[in-house]
């Protein structure tokens, strides 16, 4: 596989929090464009750690990382930035802004990429309409209920179009049937293109989604192809 036909790839990846021991050791695996991925692995296995080696939080101890064709093993300061708005986070603990709306903290990313009001308003509106938000556009995220707040920090992670997008347990706070519009929204995501790679406990999902796996224990990876049909 060429650097064109792959968006992250790790070779021989290691990581490490200070002295301690490894938390992620020797990772090797390449994700293509518009794959979609689950991470999995008991508590403590280091999801959240590879996902923040993916978005350029955290650097590797050994080995190399490349994004888009990129060796960003040692991204300086002026890289990561440029990088970074080419991927999408949900953030665990979704980060949403108290002082925001729902249609402030969607508009973010536009608004700290230097986009005017007039540019975006529309746009944004649409996804808000989108992921079933469009009558909550003024409200406050205290006042969302929690899957509308997961909803919304989705609308955030993709208004500007990321070709990667993120998820740490997007669905680990919401009830089954909330967990299933969710990941159909990422499913629907994917088929506009955007590389999707979520972190989650729950197999009941990954086991329906019918997609590929990306599965961690005692630091180390094992990828596990798509089987059988999709049952969402």
């Amino acid at each position: 596989m060429n650097s064109a036909d792959e968006v992250v790839r790790f070779e021989d990846v290691s990581m490490r929090y200070g002295r301690g021991r490894d938390v992620l050791s020797d990772l090797n695996f390449t994700l293509a464009p518009g794959s979609f991925h689950f991470i999995t692995g008991p508590s403590g296995a280091g999801k959240s750690s590879l996902l923040k080696l993916i978005y350029l939080a955290a650097q590797p101890s050994k080995g190399r990382i490349r994004l888009f064709g990129q060796d960003v093993s040692h991204a300086t300061h002026m890289l990561r930035p440029r990088l970074r708005r080419r991927i999408g986070v949900v953030f665990q603990d979704l980060l949403l802004l108290r002082h925001l709306s729902a249609f402030d903290n969607a508009a973010l990313p536009l608004r700290i990429a230097g986009r005017k009001p007039a540019d975006y308003r529309n746009d944004v509106a649409e996804l808000l309409s989108w992921v079933g938000l469009g009558e909550r556009m003024g409200a406050m995220p205290a006042t969302l209920a929690g899957g509308e707040q997961q909803r919304l920090a989705i609308a955030r992670a993709v208004v500007n179009r990321p070709e990667i997008l993120l998820a740490d347990e997007p669905t680990g706070n919401v009830d089954h049937d909330m967990a299933v519009r969710i990941f159909r929204l990422f499913v629907e995501l994917n088929r506009l293109g955007t590389t999707v790679i979520i972190a989650t406990h729950d197999q009941d999902l990954v086991a329906r989604s019918g997609r590929a796996v990306l599965h961690l224990e005692n630091g180390r990876i094992e990828t596990r192809p798509a089987t059988g049909r999709a049952m969402l």
